[in-house]
């Protein structure tokens, strides 16, 4: 981790420099020379920047989705956001994660691999509580020293992590359909044995704002999740303005919307009348309607004015005559 420099220190600089006592353009070539990263070739990045770019979406996505049905099970606002996307080992991604924390780990049919959400143990309790009937949240550190959940906790936190895994369905549904099954939760991640260290994986942080208390979200992906999907991972096959319409999927729909079923209804007239007339109302009484019988009558389908139509009769049932087409909304 850098050295976070101090005013004083800073303001020492300053002078130094504007003295002479240090050359400016030594700090320059020193700062392109830090510029340098060292590349591990024993563990190689997997995936190019074209695929991190198409992980950009989907897991925006998630963010999203994750969002919103987290706010309808909590009954208030909370913000989901994607923060960064890495590749690491399996081994750098345990030691980042705290001692006791909640992780899920998931499959998704038909892919491989075992899938991780580790969700922060502030986050955890701050769910419970407002799920619980709470109206504040946990916001102070001190008061998440526990080192375990109860039966009734992990309950309620399962059910949480049901929602984030459908929404991590959801958010990978335009590049390939997947089904995902919690298999097991775990709280201390120096015990889980699922990849070797050295196995590459995709680690998604996502911060989350809750009653304006920031907490996080990781998701470790390994990567032979992707292995099967890489070529649907290219942006090209995303943004491809010369693929072929595929007629049948337009066969399907018009076939379902010809089966669908319509509301039609026929306005004779209509007219105002007083509650005493109403209330002195008999049978064979004759009540006026505002329009002529030479006048054509309005067909509306799904309370939408479409033809002029004449009224008769088509055996022993009442219809209509189609005169002419209106089309949209008219004011009558």
């Amino acid at each position: 981790m850098k050295q976070v420099l101090s005013q004083q220190e800073i303001d020492s600089l300053l002078q130094a420099v504007e003295s002479g006592e240090i050359d400016a353009k030594g700090l320059d070539e020193k700062e392109q020379e830090n510029k340098v990263k060292s590349y591990d070739f024993r563990r190689p990045v997997r995936l190019s920047k074209e695929y991190i770019s198409t992980l950009n979406m989907v897991f925006e996505e998630f963010a999203k989705i994750a969002g919103n049905i987290l706010s309808t099970q909590v009954r208030t606002s909370v913000g989901v956001q994607l923060a960064s996307i890495e590749q690491v080992s399996f081994d750098e991604f345990v030691h980042s994660v705290p001692r006791f924390t909640l992780m899920g780990l998931f499959r998704s049919v038909p892919l491989e691999g075992t899938q991780i959400i580790e969700i922060s143990p502030q986050l955890c309790l701050q769910l419970v509580d407002l799920l619980c009937g709470s109206t504040e949240i946990r916001d102070n550190i001190d008061e998440l020293s526990k080192e375990s959940f109860t039966d009734i906790e992990m309950a309620i936190l399962e059910e949480i992590l049901s929602n984030f895994i459908h929404s991590f369905e959801l958010a990978w549904r335009d590049v390939v359909e997947i089904k995902g099954t919690l298999d097991s939760t775990e709280t201390n991640p120096q015990i889980m044995q699922t990849m070797s260290p050295n196995e590459p994986v995709v680690l998604v942080t996502f911060t989350v704002e809750l009653y304006g208390v920031k907490t996080f979200i990781n998701l470790c992906v390994p990567y032979i999740f992707f292995e099967g999907i890489l070529e649907k991972l290219s942006l090209r096959n995303w943004f491809h303005s010369e693929k072929e319409t595929d007629h049948t999927d337009s066969g399907k729909i018009e076939k379902s919307l010809h089966s669908a079923p319509v509301n039609m209804e026929v306005l004779l007239g209509e007219t105002v009348m007083t509650l005493e007339n109403f209330l002195q109302l008999e049978l064979g009484d004759i009540i006026p309607l505002d329009g002529k019988t030479s006048d054509p009558l309005i067909l509306s389908v799904e309370k939408l004015p479409r033809y002029f139509v004449k009224p008769g009769l088509k055996g022993k049932n009442m219809a209509v005559e189609v005169l002419q087409y209106i089309g949209g909304e008219t004011d009558e």
